[in-house]
């Protein structure tokens, strides 16, 4: 997967708990990426925006 000009930002859905964040990308077309912030060399997870959009709507209980 080409990462190349993604901008990742701290996601809004994260706590400032020192560190443990999820950063996503959701400026390139057609896909929203999502990584460790502790890991950022490791594994991305790449959604689909309307799976992504489903996944940050649904609300714990």
């Amino acid at each position: 997967m080409d990462l190349t000009g993604a901008r990742w930002r701290t996601s809004t859905r994260s706590s400032n708990n020192g560190g443990n964040c999820v950063e996503v990308a959701d400026n390139l077309p057609g896909r929203v990426l999502v990584r460790d912030s502790k890991d950022r060399v490791g594994g991305v997870l790449a959604f689909d925006p309307a799976a992504w959009q489903a996944f940050v709507a649904t609300r714990r209980p």
